[in-house]
């Protein structure tokens, strides 16, 4: 072929079809010298070596270059070059301080985080792991070559500080120059599969790599968002990784120039951005749902749900970033203790102008209005977002605002309190769209007991019963988290439709009275309902910190009860629900991740997320008596 024929070379494009199979989209940060944007070319010779497509960033400040550029990225490699001003740490600059390059400053600190908030996997080489740390609440050690104080072991005796490496090498950059020793549980371990080699110091056996080195700063502290999972000899980090259970990892080397075992570091950013693209496509395709979430409980601290306010776990931002459709926020109305009356001293912004009636902000109002309140609230977030958000009732109402790409929010009620003992307003929330009734929350009331109830009518009250049956006629669900397990099962006999439980987990891994026995989860799959797991920590686990592996737990076992058809997720987010690696409505996309590393297909994780409930609601729907 004649090199310079450009039709001979397009004809080898063409040559079959589809001309190439989907990569994953790398984006890599360019460095900047002399007034020029530049990269070394060993970066992105091993993103295509790794099977992925390289893009280059150029250090840019602006909010719609980084926002689209991160929009089709599926991985993220934040690269070498000169050392951060420390004022971005609020530190004064010490003796050792090497060159700063400002231009790169703020574009990396600031795509780092959108990017982290966006769950892109990332991995951060030499000054990228101080990016990491320096963009996500860790710190810098701006010299280490600066003289290291010796460590106290007790007893007035000191241990001589381990001597320091030599890590800034004017060796080759394909030279080895001294070796990192990994922990065993770590991406490193993952990535290099079967090292177990002794330490050269000869301090017994540990799982080390031979690595270059370039450096005079390093991460002095990963912050609470990473773990260390390599040091030096000299105990300098060489490592950080996700504490959260999320794909970012962070090296001290520069494994673009080892050929076959750098490129082992490129093939996992590669693989991980392969899963979230997988991911992305897939949330794209399903329709997601979280069945409980209390934001409305924020209400009353005037917060901005078209920002990405730090009070609330649900906003316009976080859905988006998460790629979450769809959301049940509910009325939350606190049981009242016995003998005493509903008290709610109202404190919304924005609400008292809409609702001249009410005479101050400090109005009294009854359970029934306070509901009321908090939905007209919601409708006002909706009608000054509506380009981005509605109102959904239906299930037809849900896919059609994921077809015109909207969002969606459910109206839903934590605490059949807010009826106020009068069957009417049954139909009044049926009329405003109420999806579910939580039938009680923590303390009996006049419908059923509670699990934290004392037994006041042995299960569902008389009057309960008649809600119940009203619920049935007006196309409500009944939602039985909250009762107590007498309450369950007389409401599961009561009902003609299928109950829900919209957020409960399972009894047998975490032993709380809130939680789901498996013989109730039997009962509720027997009568086609669903019992949707929650990301609320001490229904998780008992005693101890609990992360999205403990949620996964929940679901499985649930699912091996109750059947696949029968599952599904209610955060409880702003209820006191978030757990480490899904913290908030923008890391749920995590959750399907870690549905996909198990290897759930797509009509499962549909049926997860939100596709049984549906189901159920339409059933409940389809039996409204006209």
């Amino acid at each position: 072929m004649n090199h310079f024929d450009i039709d001979a070379h397009l004809n080898q494009f063409y040559a079959q079809f589809p001309e190439a199979d989907h990569q994953p989209i790398i984006g890599i940060t360019a460095n900047y010298t002399d007034g020029d944007a530049t990269l070394r070319a060993a970066y992105y010779d091993q993103v295509v070596r790794a099977g992925g497509t390289p893009v280059i960033i150029p250090p840019l400040a602006n909010e719609a270059a980084i926002i689209n550029t991160l929009d089709h990225l599926d991985g993220l490699i934040l690269t070498g070059g000169g050392d951060y001003n420390p004022l971005w740490a609020g530190e004064e600059p010490v003796k050792g301080l090497g060159n700063i390059n400002a231009k790169r400053d703020l574009p990396e600190l600031l795509i780092t985080r959108l990017a982290f908030n966006r769950q892109i996997p990332m991995l951060g080489i030499c000054r990228g792991i101080q990016t990491l740390a320096m963009a996500l609440g860790g710190k810098v050690e701006q010299d280490i070559g600066r003289p290291t104080p010796a460590l106290p072991v007790g007893r007035g005796k000191e241990q001589p500080a381990a001597p320091m490496l030599k890590h800034s090498q004017d060796a080759d950059r394909s030279e080895v120059t001294h070796s990192v020793t990994f922990e065993a549980d770590s991406y490193l371990a993952e990535i290099y599969q079967g090292i177990d080699s002794p330490s050269p110091a000869g301090e017994g056996k540990g799982r080390v790599i031979y690595v270059n080195s370039f450096h005079h700063q390093a991460v002095a502290d990963p912050g609470k968002r990473f773990r260390v999972t390599a040091k030096a000899p000299d105990g300098v980090i060489e490592a950080i990784e996700s504490a959260e259970y999320k794909p970012i990892l962070g090296v001290q080397w520069h494994p673009e120039w080892l050929e076959e075992e750098g490129l082992k570091l490129f093939q996992w950013l590669v693989g991980r951005a392969q899963n979230f693209y997988v991911a992305k496509q897939l949330h794209d395709r399903v329709l997601t749902l979280d069945t409980h979430c209390d934001t409305p409980m924020f209400f009353p601290q005037g917060v901005q749900f078209d920002q990405r306010d730090p009070r609330i776990l649900y906003d316009l931002h976080k859905m988006t970033e998460g790629r979450q459709d769809a959301v049940i926020m509910v009325a939350y109305l606190p049981q009242p203790k016995l003998g005493e009356q509903f008290s709610s001293k109202v404190d919304i912004a924005g609400i008292i102008k809409h609702n001249p009636h009410l005479k101050d902000i400090t109005t009294q109002l009854s359970p029934t209005e306070y509901a009321d309140l908090i939905f007209d609230k919601l409708e006002q977030i909706v009608d000054k977002n509506s380009r981005y958000i509605s109102i959904a009732r239906t299930p037809v109402d849900l896919y059609e605002d994921k077809r015109k790409g909207r969002k969606s929010i459910m109206f839903g009620i934590e605490n059949g309190l807010a009826l106020n003992h009068d069957l009417s307003n049954v139909r009044h929330f049926a009329q405003r769209g109420v999806v579910y009734i939580t039938l009680c929350h923590n303390g009996d009331n006049d419908i059923c007991d509670s699990a934290r109830g004392s037994n006041m009518h042995n299960g569902v009250s008389q009057f309960g019963e008649k809600v119940i049956h009203r619920m049935n006629e007006e196309g409500i669900m009944v939602d039985l988290s909250h009762a107590s397990e007498k309450s369950f099962y007389d409401a599961l006999a009561i009902s003609r439709t299928p109950i829900v439980c919209s957020h409960s987990n399972s009894r047998a891994l975490c032993d709380v009275l809130r939680n789901l026995t498996d013989d109730q989860m039997r009962a509720l799959a027997n009568k086609g309902g669903v019992a949707h797991t929650t990301f609320y920590p001490g229904f998780l686990r008992k005693g101890s910190e609990a992360s999205v592996l403990d949620a996964i737990d929940h679901l499985e076992h649930a699912i091996e009860v109750m059947g696949i058809d029968h599952v599904g997720i209610g955060t409880d987010f702003d209820g006191d629900g978030g757990i480490r690696g899904c913290a908030d409505a923008s890391e749920l996309i995590n959750f399907t991740l870690h549905l996909l590393r198990r290897k759930y297909s797509e009509q499962d994780i549909q049926k997860i997320w939100g596709g049984n409930w549906l189901r159920v609601m339409s059933m409940v729907q389809a039996s409204r008596k006209s």
